[in-house]
């Protein structure tokens, strides 16, 4: 991967601090932060550092909040609309199961503030599964984002012994397929981790499943264990057969948009991933020491 440099980098970084403001990619030391800062992608968490479930694959921490909520936080985020070389800001957040409403009118209420601040600073929302609640969904759908992210993370199979006992895998397909329904046209995302014990064929199985509920982005990446308490890694798929889950996904499976490399994450190059699949793929695939993007 290349060192996060150059002026766009320098730039953001610069103007990130003098607003006291800081990003989940240098948070986590995203391996990918020099590539997508340069194309003007930020990554931001909502509603704290403490998540109410606890998924084998997570190193987030795991607690009860009991309510917890930062009333400035949409004004801090919406801070972000002022960075002129930020162009597309993907927002994430833990799990809150502890809200009435599991977060869903916090993370509309940044959004807004986002658009009331800078209409076309594209945002995508990477949200929980509001455990299946559509009042919920829509709720987020009609805040004005332009992507909506939920992922699935792995295959059925594995489901149960990868993610939280409250997150099923049906659950997330009816999230992301009401998501499409309370807003028909908006484009909605979804990401595997690879590298748990999935065969083949379960992959593709997943994949079925996810263009049934309309996605039409998809990211593909290797799964690393974050520390020693947490699910080992059974196979490190090499980057030939991301390229060639990635194309497969494309030509197969009619996915307008997918994104397949050993260290794509579910944000890696989102303002690309967004371009294309609304441009019907009108961009030039290229490839990076994180695997190639397939359009």
């Amino acid at each position: 991967m290349r060192l996060p440099r150059g002026e766009t980098t320098a730039r953001l970084r610069q103007a990130l601090r003098s607003r006291g403001l800081y990003t989940v990619c240098e948070e986590a030391r995203c391996p990918n932060l020099g590539e997508c800062w340069e194309g003007g992608t930020a990554t931001v968490m909502l509603m704290g550092d403490v998540c109410t479930r606890g998924c084998r694959f997570c190193s987030v921490k795991t607690g009860n909040p009991r309510g917890w909520l930062d009333p400035g936080e949409a004004d801090k985020v919406a801070r972000f609309a002022e960075v002129p070389d930020l162009s597309y800001l993907v927002l994430t957040s833990v799990d809150r199961d502890d809200l009435p409403d599991l977060g869903s009118g916090h993370i509309a209420g940044v959004i807004r503030a986002l658009k009331a601040k800078r209409e076309f600073l594209l945002v995508e929302a990477l949200v929980p599964d509001f455990q299946g609640r559509e009042d919920c969904v829509e709720e987020v759908v009609e805040s004005g984002l332009d992507v909506f992210a939920h992922n699935l993370e792995t295959v059925e199979r594995l489901h149960r012994r990868v993610r939280d006992v409250r997150a099923r895998y049906r659950q997330s397909l009816d999230v992301l397929a009401f998501a499409l329904k309370a807003k028909p046209g908006l484009i909605t995302k979804s990401s595997l981790m690879l590298g748990l014990g999935e065969t083949h064929q379960e992959i593709r199985d997943a994949m079925a499943a996810l263009r049934g509920a309309g996605v039409e982005v998809l990211t593909l990446g290797q799964y690393l264990q974050p520390t020693g308490r947490h699910l080992e890694v059974e196979r490190y798929l090499p980057p030939e057969e991301f390229t060639q889950l990635g194309v497969m996904a494309q030509e197969e499976f009619g996915f307008a948009f997918c994104a397949s490399g050993p260290l794509v994450r579910s944000s890696y190059k989102a303002a690309e991933v967004y371009l294309a699949s609304r441009l019907g793929g009108e961009t030039v695939p290229t490839e990076s020491g994180a695997g190639r993007m397939v359009v």
